[in-house]
């Protein structure tokens, strides 16, 4: 069994035997319910990814999976439900948009959570963007994405958008933020 140092160390022997062990089975004792505690500990921000259905109908899902991944190119990263009705439309439109919510939007956050079901869009304020994905109004920044790729990750999709188009609200309000299984935000 190899050890930290053989992976730090980038030693082909060390880090060939993790790869290996890694894609055979999980560890002892990683359950799924242990994995969601551990990782539930680490907080997150809010968003609401939205895209345009087959129909032309917005489409949306609440999303926390979902970090920059570079700045030249300027890339984000989002992981969907492998299920999710929002995925199929960003796979089909080839074009998504990251609406990052301020704490006074947890009820946007619940609306588009709503797992199985659409969402409900009577009520929430929104317009197309350059990409024609919906852009919800009032979110402390809004970025645009084309679909850049996309990659199996266990029951999610991962799918690298190239950011095509940012706005920030200016406004001082402080994120919606996801942590141990409810939601927070930051005191000022």
């Amino acid at each position: 069994m190899g050890n930290l140092h053989d992976c730090l160390a980038g030693t082909a022997a060390g880090a060939g035997a993790y790869a290996a062990r890694d894609r055979e089975a999980p560890a002892p004792g990683v359950t799924a319910a242990r994995f969601r505690h551990a990782i539930g500990q680490f907080a997150t921000g809010v968003t609401v990814v939205t895209s345009v259905g087959a129909g032309g109908e917005p489409v949306g899902t609440t999303a926390n999976a979902v970090t920059s991944l570079s700045l030249d190119p300027p890339l984000v990263l989002v992981c969907f439900d492998r299920e999710s009705q929002t995925l199929e439309a960003v796979r089909a439109h080839g074009a998504f948009a990251v609406n990052v919510l301020a704490a006074r939007q947890r009820h946007l956050s619940v609306n588009f959570a709503r797992r199985g079901l659409a969402a409900a869009w009577h009520g929430v304020v929104h317009r197309p963007g350059r990409t024609g994905s919906p852009r919800l109004e009032g979110v402390l920044a809004a970025l645009e994405c084309t679909v850049a790729e996309n990659f199996p990750g266990g029951d999610h999709e991962i799918v690298v958008g190239r950011v095509a188009a940012v706005e920030t609200s200016g406004q001082v309000a402080p994120p919606l933020l996801y942590w141990r299984g409810s939601y927070g935000t930051l005191e000022a």
